[in-house]
């Protein structure tokens, strides 16, 4: 809700969008609930004129839908669930278990994580597609990049760049006398805020610095 509501309010200020006159139409946009819990984060400039124009059921969209929803389903109930086994099998107990199978446990999680995400994701747009709506893709084979850069325009696209276009771009500009300064603080302060979105918590901040400060150089 509050992503979604503030780019819209965002995008009216700066002249990208003009604001809607439909409250339907708007709660719509605002709660479209197929990618309402677990995203992509929808901009009002891509989610409000499709739901605005008259659309049609198609069986080319119906089948790239139900593909989508199999295939996220797949990543949720095989890949992620059958890694949260073992994940939690390691990490109930880690001062019981060899470093070997601490490290094996911490790349599990991180296909579990990927597995619930994108599959939800994947559930999300598939269902979209079934109401004739396109959604942003969210996922783009993270694992296979080659930098942290590279990672994070492939990992919750979505907020990568509802982060790039209200958080850092704004931070950057504002700071632009600082030059190089000014560009890497402003990184580093999206970091920071992207780990406060996680959760409240300071192990969150820590993990938003860590990734802020590998992604500097």
């Amino acid at each position: 809700y509050t992503f979604q509501t503030l780019s819209y309010s965002i995008d009216i200020y700066r002249g990208n969008l003009k604001a809607t006159r439909d409250p339907i139409a708007f709660a719509a946009f605002v709660s479209f609930f197929p990618q309402l819990v677990a995203g992509p984060i929808e901009r009002a400039t891509n989610l409000l004129p499709q739901i605005n124009s008259p659309r049609t059921f198609t069986y080319e969209q119906g089948r790239d839908g139900m593909r989508l929803i199999l295939w996220g389903l797949f990543k949720k109930v095989v890949v992620a669930d059958t890694c949260a086994g073992f994940v939690d099998f390691c990490f109930n107990s880690p001062s019981e278990q060899h470093p070997v199978t601490l490290f094996i446990g911490l790349v599990c999680f991180a296909f579990q994580i990927y597995g619930d995400f994108s599959g939800y994701s994947d559930i999300a747009i598939g269902t979209a597609k079934l109401f004739g709506i396109e959604l942003m893709s969210n996922f783009k084979t993270p694992f296979f990049s080659k930098s942290v850069p590279e990672f994070w325009n492939r990992w919750h696209i979505s907020l990568n760049t509802w982060m790039n276009d209200y958080v850092f771009f704004p931070m950057a500009f504002a700071w632009r006398r600082a030059k190089k300064r000014g560009v890497l603080a402003a990184v580093l302060l999206t970091f920071l805020i992207s780990g406060l979105w996680h959760g409240a918590d300071w192990k969150f901040v820590v993990w938003g610095a860590i990734h802020g400060i590998a992604f500097v150089p």
